[in-house]
């Protein structure tokens, strides 16, 4: 188990990482405001730079998180056990989180394919000739 940090180091840390993490900020919203073409009027991220550009903002996501947990929240000075009891948890509501959007985007898909059908025109009339259809008591006839 790692030290406690002295007040002045504690309060270095806090400085640092505020600095850190606001210059992420800066950049992760100077990306965002670039791929969607508000910084330069006509420039919008498609096809490999929109994927690059996910994968950016993603890592700075995930690394801010990273560093508020381990220097903040001092799960840097804790017993590695402590660490993985945490860990755990959080990749599995990651996975679950994934697995809801996947299972979203199917009934999502579904749900467009009934209300395609609903708008389906049908044909009223039989396709044998053995049996008549009349329209007026909407029944077949034999």
């Amino acid at each position: 188990m790692a030290g406690h940090l002295s007040y002045d180091e504690q309060k270095k840390l806090v400085v640092y990482g505020l600095k850190l993490l606001g210059a992420i900020t800066i950049i992760e919203v100077l990306i965002a405001l670039l791929a969607k073409g508000h910084l330069i009027h006509g420039v919008h991220f498609t096809g490999a730079l929109h994927y690059i550009y996910m994968a950016l903002m993603v890592g700075f996501s995930l690394y801010k998180a990273y560093f508020i947990v381990y220097n903040f929240m001092h799960m840097a000075t804790e017993v590695q056990g402590l660490r993985w009891s945490v860990l755990l948890p959080m990749l599995l509501l990651v996975w679950a989180v994934i697995a809801f959007f996947q299972e979203g985007a199917s009934w999502g898909a579904r749900r467009n394919q009934i209300d395609e059908k609903n708008h389906e025109e049908v044909n009223k009339k039989p396709a044998t000739g053995s049996l008549d259809y009349d329209e007026a008591t909407a029944q077949y006839l034999i």
